[in-house]
């Protein structure tokens, strides 16, 4: 899986632990930021990061900011991008079940390494499950137009 990885300086440790752990099984774009010391703004890569997705050059996005919230926010500005920003496992499974989200934000001060790490497992072994979940898929697509 081609998975598109972006920070701002607040998740640049945890985006760079991240890509450490699943580079050996997946193919990373690493869309920035570049260091934990230089103030970036989280839109500027997250937009990076969706754009990946949106053009099929990244089959998903992980994004990371200190909370996750901007970063998320940022990231469903997109059209197409349906990014949940996850707390634990369950979260990360059921977005991905229901929902068919495409993007996964994490808070890099409020989510340990372990913890942000099964939190991107889970999100990138669970399928969609289709179904009466894909009309609901539609309904926010129509949402975008």
């Amino acid at each position: 899986m081609k998975i598109a990885v972006a920070s701002d300086h607040g998740g640049y440790e945890l985006k760079q632990f991240i890509i450490k752990q699943i580079q050996k099984d997946h193919e990373i774009i690493d869309c920035g930021a570049n260091d934990a010391t230089t103030s970036v703004d989280y839109p500027d890569f997250a937009h990076i990061a969706c754009e990946k997705v949106q053009k099929g050059e990244a089959t998903c996005a992980i994004v990371v900011c200190g909370t996750g919230i901007g970063i998320s926010i940022a990231a469903n500005k997109h059209q197409g991008i349906r990014c949940a920003l996850c707390h634990n496992e369950y979260e990360a499974e059921m977005t991905r079940r229901h929902n068919n989200a495409n993007a996964l934000a994490l808070g890099g001060r409020v989510t340990g390494d372990q913890l942000a790490l099964n939190i991107v497992k889970r999100f990138l072994e669970t399928e969609f499950e289709g179904g009466r979940h894909q009309q609901r898929i539609d309904k926010i697509s129509k949402l975008e137009q």
